[in-house]
């Protein structure tokens, strides 16, 4: 069997076209990401608000785009995914994270950098035991980020890294090429998420949900 393909979208329709013009309200364009999950386009139309509201300043996610994006960071670098740590470098750079800090996150001195509040050493403390999944044998770990982090945003904040501990593993997984750097760089137009661009694709996927749902393979 061949590599799988991306989706171009010169040649989405039905369901993919539609799930590309919703990619590209809320995630400021289709990346290749969205390129590959479009074979699963019922699948990935749920995915995306919840990666968008998760990811985005707005629409929902309490905590800031600045704190999650360095959470985002690091779980990247740890994972060695090059496709996630490029698109959120530099969606981190329009969240105001500097390329000081950058570097600072992706190492091991962090909790002792001056670049870093100690909110945000908290944040990257996290998402390192989240994405090395050592948070259970470190309740000193828990103890110490819960010192800056409400219950509301703990959740998120696992849920953040939890979330692209699973983007990397699809990136590298399936090959999903790096856009162009033109591409990367449009993420950063979409940093802030209108609530109201949510609401209006909810509506929209109820209005539209198809009567009859594809089964599973009965090869399978």
């Amino acid at each position: 069997m061949t590599e799988l393909q991306k989706i171009e979208p010169k040649d989405a329709v039905g369901e993919v076209a539609e799930l590309y013009k919703a990619a590209t309200v809320m995630l400021g364009r289709v990346p290749n990401f969205y390129r590959f999950l479009a074979h699963s386009p019922l699948v990935a139309k749920m995915l995306l608000p919840f990666n968008a509201v998760m990811q985005r300043q707005g629409a929902g996610s309490i905590l800031t785009a600045k704190i999650k994006e360095m959470a985002v960071i690091k779980t990247s670098k740890i994972n060695g995914c090059v496709y996630c740590y490029a698109h959120n470098t530099s969606l981190g750079r329009a969240a105001g994270i500097s390329d000081e800090q950058v570097m600072v996150i992706d190492g091991d001195d962090y909790m002792s950098s001056d670049l870093l509040s100690p909110r945000e050493k908290a944040a990257v403390l996290w998402a390192d035991h989240v994405t090395r999944n050592t948070v259970r044998d470190h309740p000193e770990v828990r103890a110490q980020v819960r010192d800056h982090f409400n219950d509301a945003e703990m959740v998120e904040l696992t849920l953040i890294s939890g979330m692209f501990n699973m983007f990397n593993r699809f990136m590298d997984c399936m090959g999903v090429p790096m856009d162009t750097q033109k591409d990367i760089d449009s993420i950063q137009d979409s940093l802030h998420l209108d609530p109201n661009q949510v609401k209006a694709y909810f509506a929209h996927v109820a209005d539209n949900w198809p009567d009859t749902i594809p089964g599973p393979n009965p090869d399978s």
